[in-house]
């Protein structure tokens, strides 16, 4: 049975009379890579802070590997790593000088710091810039680094806040698979507004949206329970757009080319049995039908860009 990791419960985040983060419960075990999505101002930030230990709830409890994060924080603030948006670096050091003043700072015995760097160094693909200056290493090396610095007393929760924020395709693809790696021994906290990196690494999801948590699954769950989604159909004798509009769950229909057309649907399994039925009757032709399930973004599309409500209850939508 996976570690129960962390354990926020009802967490408020109040700015004046602005409510930041409005009553967010949710668990995180050992082996999880949860992945946590929302627009600028949901609140995502915030709660990285309040998870890290850097700002304290106005109401609520989190609990770090069972200790009280607010009753005890030093001791809790042990089983954490954090990387926030902005990483903590001093460009005037090399990356050895570096790593061994964060270690300093997190209470690593003094026989133990050079493991612990070297060990930091390997997970984070750094010896070969060991000796260089922080200041003159790239974007994805300044992000490793802040990753390694994260990772020193090998936590429990590792928290990343937009850890792929101005690097480029290559330098994502390898921070990307240095999370991957981390999530195999830990449980980590990725917080990013990219989509696609939620879906490539990440086995939980999370959406954010004024402050309330509007949407909560693993991904897996979340591509076998869906049943919204899209068709694409081709057929030699095609009917009119309206017709196929017509159809039992169609929402929208787009013409494409050569007889092909995108249908979609809330409903992918009563659409099909409509389509199936009506190209029968009326000598349609159907070539093709090709169902694509709905997708991360079109669940974030409909709960936070305004296509379809977040649910007025404000309880958390799970698939």
């Amino acid at each position: 049975m996976s570690k129960l990791l962390i354990q926020a419960k009802n967490i408020y985040r109040q700015y004046g009379d602005t409510l930041a983060v409005n009553k967010l419960s949710f668990d995180l075990q050992q082996g999880d890579i949860l992945g946590f999505l929302g627009p600028n101002g949901a609140g995502k930030s915030t709660t990285m802070q309040m998870l890290s230990g850097v700002l304290a709830p106005s109401a609520g409890q989190i609990l770090i590997n069972g200790i009280d994060l607010l009753d005890q924080p030093k001791q809790a603030k042990q089983h954490i790593g954090y990387l926030p948006e902005k990483p903590p670096l001093y460009t005037d050091l090399t990356v050895d000088e570096y790593l061994a003043y964060a270690a300093r700072l997190r209470n690593i015995k003094s026989r133990a710091i050079p493991q612990a760097i070297e060990q930091a160094k390997q997970r984070c693909n750094l010896t070969s810039v060991s000796k260089r200056l922080i200041g003159n290493l790239s974007k994805g090396f300044q992000q490793r680094v802040g990753i390694a610095q994260a990772i020193l007393h090998n936590p429990d929760v590792i928290i990343l806040d937009e850890p792929t924020v101005g690097l480029d395709p290559i330098q994502i693809r390898e921070i990307r698979q240095l999370i991957a790696e981390l999530g195999k021994q830990h449980g980590v906290i990725l917080s990013t507004h990219i989509l696609p990196e939620v879906q490539a690494i990440c086995n939980k999801v999370q959406i954010m949206d004024h402050g309330l948590l509007v949407f909560s699954d693993t991904l897996s769950a979340m591509n076998e329970t869906s049943t919204q989604g899209r068709l694409l159909v081709t057929f030699k004798q095609p009917p009119s757009i309206e017709q196929l509009g017509q159809l039992s769950a169609v929402q929208d229909v787009s013409s494409l080319e050569n007889n092909r057309y995108y249908l979609d649907t809330d409903n992918i399994e009563r659409t099909t049995d409509a389509l199936t039925i009506a190209a029968t009757e009326n000598h349609w032709q159907l070539r093709e039908l090709m169902p694509e399930q709905q997708t991360l973004e079109h669940i974030f599309v409909k709960l936070v860009a305004g296509q379809a409500s977040a649910p007025d209850n404000h309880e958390v939508q799970q698939g």
